[in-house]
């Protein structure tokens, strides 16, 4: 390959866990302190485009401008793919969201999965999706959930390499839940979930608790995905998602990332399922609001969430697939 030849671009959307990840057994390595399981959201995606470098150097530009405070990760990933690949060039790196970045939609997530297949495509190094999930793990920990589609579990194997596994457990088009997105704050959170995840582990007296109960959560939603039971999948997500952010009230200081639009969002879904519309919210490091719901109740909740006041717009978003490369 060229200096500055044709770009090899991957597409990769964000997931949303629904038993949640939060905290780190091994921060060095990346590895994840509890398991998780996740949707996959196809109608969002990072677009993420790689080729040899013209001078030798990496170079990375994020919906074009460089970006130092992300450049960093970006390139310990390259790194990280250089060594399993066995390639020494420099490469050129240019990625866009369509959704907004760093305010609690798994940009990460997207942004790194799409990396990994896009770059070790260009590397050659013939990765399977097994080793390409575990590379990308190690730039963010909910990427490697990213690769997948569907819905997506990632567990915890100590002591062995890797560490993690992840694995479809079902795919999207077999239970095609819709996600509605309520945007209520649009700006980077004002603490990152890497740096956030740390003060919880060291500061919070529920932390072991967290850990100790989230195998249990897991089994839990894993049974309800596979029998497609959506009462008992809301109950343990929900459960999940105001554990989490128990824990990160908790912490010291605390980390608050709910607006007040997304508590009025969350009691309005409370309202709507007690009512019996098929829905139930789940909310990770930020402030956006992810009401999960049966196909027949979209336009219902997003009408309802629309009157919600701050919330100030709504994204919708079917099960998608997992990472792939677009031809050009």
């Amino acid at each position: 390959m060229t200096p500055g030849s044709q770009w090899i671009e991957a597409c990769a959307h964000p997931n949303i866990a629904l038993v949640k990840y939060w905290g780190k057994l091994d921060v060095a390595a990346n590895i994840p302190a509890v398991p998780s399981l996740s949707i996959t959201l196809g109608g969002l995606q990072t677009r993420t485009r790689v080729r040899l470098s013209r001078d030798g150097k990496d170079h990375f530009l994020f919906e074009g401008r460089a970006r130092p405070e992300m450049e960093q990760r970006v390139i310990g990933c390259l790194d990280e793919l250089r060594r399993e690949c066995g390639f020494s060039g420099a490469v050129e790196v240019e990625s866009d969201n369509d959704f907004p970045t760093a305010a609690g939609l798994a940009s990460s997530a997207s942004g790194f999965a799409a990396l990994v297949l896009a770059a070790s495509t260009m590397m050659g190094g013939g990765l399977s999706r097994e080793k390409m999930s575990e590379l990308a793990r190690r730039a963010s920990g909910s990427a490697a959930r990213s690769l997948l589609g569907g819905f997506v579990e990632l567990s915890l194997h100590p002591g062995e390499n890797p560490p993690t596994r992840t694995r479809e457990i079902l795919p999207a088009s077999e239970w095609p839940l819709e996600v509605l997105i309520a945007i209520t704050d649009s700006s980077a959170k004002s603490v990152s979930s890497t740096a956030g995840m740390e003060l919880s582990r060291n500061t919070s007296p529920y932390y072991g608790a967290w850990v100790d109960s989230s195998a249990e959560d897991l089994r839990g939603a894993r049974e309800a995905v596979l029998n497609r039971d959506f009462e008992a999948l809301a109950e343990i997500s929900e459960h999940s998602c105001l554990k989490m952010h128990a824990l990160m009230l908790s912490t010291r200081p605390g980390l608050l990332y709910f607006k007040g639009a997304t508590v009025g969002c969350l009691h309005l879904i409370r309202r709507l399922r007690a009512e019996g519309r098929p829905v139930f919210f789940t909310v990770d490091a930020g402030p956006q609001v992810k009401a999960v719901c049966l196909p027949e109740a979209v336009e219902e909740v997003r009408e309802a969430l629309a009157e919600v006041p701050g919330v100030l717009d709504i994204l919708h978003s079917p099960l998608g697939e997992g990472a792939f490369l677009i031809e050009t």
